[in-house]
């Protein structure tokens, strides 16, 4: 039961940070950041909804946000979009029946069984979060790594040039976590499947041993009378 209650707080611990980490790379600026900082005299950004330009002096941050989600984008970009706010929905719906399947939330208390089936949704939820979360953060990284490789790799300098940023390291991180959470949720807790279906034979065992006894004690408080034609009945019935 210590090791049980154990890999639910260190699945519940990977959970949040995981779907907290994938939900603000999800919405901030920086999954792309200027390379050549050094030569700047500021701080060139992009997310994947809008662009800032923070000035490394006096700090003042200016952001233009993308057109309309109608408008043309990027096929890296949408691609990138759909799988970022999938995981962050799948998380996030981890997250929760995670919460409701710890032992220590007065969630069905009397149904440890069910409240172990949620532990394992949520564990094939946060795996299933952790593969458009990877697949979007890494295809994104990639495409940004060749994209100024090629250019390097050509002599072609076009003024700015982008390496990934912070928000792509932490869906990569959250993703990553994801992944380790959903794990110790359905294999760890899937061998404590026959200790949680065990718990309700001894209950059923002890009714049982308590109804043996009440037979008993009813038999004792009958009349001799009718205990002895009883007997007589019993010898009736096996001639």
């Amino acid at each position: 039961a210590g090791m049980k209650f154990f890999l639910q707080y260190v699945g519940c611990f990977f959970a949040f940070f995981s779907a907290g980490f994938l939900i603000i790379s999800t919405w901030t600026d920086c999954w792309m950041v200027n390379a050549d900082d050094s030569l700047e005299v500021s701080t060139k950004c992009r997310g994947l909804w809008w662009e800032c330009v923070t000035n490394v002096f006096d700090g003042i941050q200016t952001c233009d946000e993308y057109d309309s989600i109608y408008a043309e984008h990027p096929v890296k970009l949408v691609l990138t979009r759909a799988m970022m706010i999938t995981a962050d929905i799948l998380s996030g719906f981890g997250f929760l029946f995670l919460v409701l399947g710890l032992d220590c939330v007065k969630f069905l208390p009397d149904e440890p069984l069910i409240k172990l089936r949620i532990c394992l949704v949520s564990g094939v939820l946060l795996l299933i979060a952790g593969l458009p979360g990877i697949t979007g953060s890494v295809w994104y990284a990639v495409d940004v790594y060749v994209e100024r490789s090629s250019l390097l790799f050509h002599n072609v300098f076009l003024g700015i040039q982008y390496k990934f940023g912070w928000s792509c390291w932490l869906g990569m991180a959250g993703s990553l976590g994801c992944f380790l959470s959903g794990s110790l949720l359905t294999c760890c807790m899937y061998l404590f499947r026959e200790t949680g279906s065990g718990r309700l034979h001894p209950a059923y065992s002890l009714r049982k041993g308590y109804s043996s006894a009440a037979t008993v004690v009813t038999n004792v408080h009958l009349p001799p009378s009718q205990t002895a034609t009883s007997k007589m009945y019993a010898v009736d019935t096996r001639v």
